[in-house]
């Protein structure tokens, strides 16, 4: 084979003709849809709804003339209906509920991260109130101050009222001076 053809045939095509359209759908208008479905079919209303379906389908395939009745076999139709409409809401819910089970794994993420954060900024606080403490322990506090100024202010008093200090204002004896004697 010539090299130019067997690269041709060793290359794939990038352009690829579609003769069919894939439909696309939205997966989340869709799941949208599906959630607010799921949520309508968990109301009252909707089990009211169901239950006069339901009543009027067997009253009228019951009291009605044999000629004007559509479900002419026993309730047949009505279970096809049924299990029909329970075929499209069973994957719905499902639908719903894993979107919900998406948002709550976020969310639950988020709130394990916080968690973190918040872990962390506490631990954060609690050293800085411990070295907070013990720089207080070291500093003097009003009290101490108070009564140590207490201490030398009483100091400082009696200082000034002590007699001794009233005789050691007299001039002192000179040492070429005899001072009192005692004793003889």
């Amino acid at each position: 084979m010539s090299d130019a053809r067997r690269e041709r045939l060793d290359t794939p095509r990038d352009t690829r003709r579609q003769i069919v359209r894939r439909p696309t759908v939205d997966a989340d208008a869709f799941g949208v849809f599906a959630e607010s479905f799921a949520r309508y079919m968990g109301t009252a209303k909707f089990l009211l709804w169901m239950t006069a379906f339901v009543a009027i389908w067997i009253c009228w395939n019951v009291l009605a003339p044999r000629e004007l009745r559509f479900d002419k076999f026993p309730f047949i139709f009505l279970t096809l209906m049924l299990s029909l409409q329970a075929s499209y809401a069973a994957p719905l819910i499902l639908l719903a509920q894993n979107r919900q089970e998406q948002r709550d794994k976020v969310v639950a993420e988020q709130d394990r991260q916080a968690n973190a954060r918040a872990h962390a900024d506490m631990e954060f606080l609690a050293r800085e109130v411990a070295s907070l403490r013990m720089s207080v322990g070291e500093v003097a506090t009003r009290d101490f101050l108070r009564s140590e100024l207490r201490g030398l202010l009483n100091d400082i008093e009696q200082m000034q009222h002590d007699p001794r200090d009233e005789a050691s204002d007299e001039t002192p004896p000179t040492p070429d001076e005899p001072g009192p004697r005692s004793g003889t």
